[in-house]
């Protein structure tokens, strides 16, 4: 499904992403883990190519979207949700979610609206449609930007830190929501902090340090048997596992 073939990434002269390879499979969930500032954002934004990977391929159905052409088709099929959320303050939230599918013409405002109103009643926000952002919680924000990404229909979404802004009562409505996303069958990057529920949620996980994934595999082996020394020495600082 997703190939990632000697992806590199630099700024100036400060080279993020080293040599990352990875093979993504549909209905993979895939939890990337590591010390801040080893590059997990920056490996998700160049896999939508909100950031261009300076060298390396991106297959995505057997074709290389790094150079691609087609760059709005691509991200309609890679999803992405943000840590800070991202919805435009001054729309209300049922605005929010339909603006990419009614300006990208995939449906019409009328089909977009009903599509809207039925994803929020499944996450039990449909009252709030014509709340704005700063009437809304975190955790609502955050479910949100999730039915805003699912409206597009993607086949995979990367999901970049989705509950660290996020109080800690709040962190379970949105885990339980990427939980009954996973059980209808969609494809997941997940980058997080939270250990445990990359250890119980994922089917596979990677971790990255210095620029490179060091080690991956499930996240029994992971968690349970880590062979490389910094993948021991990050989990042995880490409290919640």
């Amino acid at each position: 499904m997703l190939e990632i073939k000697n992806l590199k990434k630099r700024f100036g002269k400060k080279v993020v992403l080293k040599d990352i390879n990875l093979k993504v499979n549909k209905n993979d969930i895939i939890g990337i883990i590591g010390p801040s500032g080893c590059g997990k954002s920056t490996f998700l934004r160049c896999i939508n190519l909100l950031e261009k990977p300076t060298e390396g391929q991106i297959i995505f159905h057997n074709d290389d979207i790094v150079d691609n052409t087609k760059l709005e088709s691509t991200r309609k099929k890679i999803g992405m949700v943000f840590q800070q959320f991202n919805l435009f303050n001054n729309m209300t939230v049922l605005e929010n979610i339909i603006l990419a599918p009614v300006m990208h013409n995939m449906m019409t405002k009328k089909e977009a609206t009903k599509e809207a109103l039925r994803l929020l009643e499944e996450i039990d926000l449909k009252d709030k449609k014509d709340f704005y952002p700063n009437e809304l919680s975190g955790g609502q924000k955050q479910r949100v930007a999730i039915v805003r990404t699912l409206i597009m229909n993607p086949e995979i979404i990367l999901f970049d830190e989705p509950t660290s802004a996020l109080d800690p009562e709040m962190i379970g409505e949105v885990t339980n929501l990427m939980r009954k996303i996973a059980k209808e069958g969609m494809t997941m990057l997940i980058v997080s902090h939270e250990m445990n529920f990359i250890k119980n949620f994922c089917t596979k996980v990677i971790f990255m340090s210095d620029g490179y994934i060091l080690e991956e595999g499930t996240s029994n082996q992971i968690f349970n048997h880590p062979k490389n020394e910094k993948l021991k020495n990050f989990l042995s600082k880490i409290n919640d596992i």
